[in-house]
């Protein structure tokens, strides 16, 4: 096995699960299983299905986190450290291959005002 085992996945995984699923008392939980978890919103998009909110996955070779709300509101990125930032792939998403408590604690700020502006401009109101 890589230097990057399933154990250590793991590890990210949990971490990185414990901060998207401080926000399911408000989400739906679609996906709870070991290396995946994954949250909608509780409204409807333009499509008629639920929005998504974020998701935690093990992949072969890293832990995808997706935070859907930075695709909708890209300038909840400005500020971002690069550190941050180099673990993006695509618009949405963040990889990590071991646990960095710093990048972690960025990110679940940034998970934060995502869902503080999901809350604003979507649920409030409901």
């Amino acid at each position: 096995m890589p230097a990057n085992s399933a154990l250590d996945f793991d590890a990210v995984f949990n971490r990185l699960r414990a901060v998207l699923a401080r926000h399911a008392p408000d989400m739906v939980v679609v996906h709870d299983t070991p290396g995946n978890y994954y949250l909608d919103t509780p409204i409807n998009g333009p499509n008629k299905k639920p929005l998504f909110f974020g998701a935690v996955q093990i992949k072969k070779n890293y832990v995808s986190y997706h935070l859907m709300p930075v695709y909708m509101y890209p300038d909840l990125l400005d500020g971002l450290s690069n550190n941050l930032k180099k673990r993006m792939q695509g618009k949405s998403c963040f990889n990590f291959k071991n646990v960095d408590e710093p990048l972690l604690a960025e990110l679940s700020t940034l998970t934060e005002q995502a869902y503080d502006r999901l809350a604003r401009e979507h649920l409030s109101g409901r």
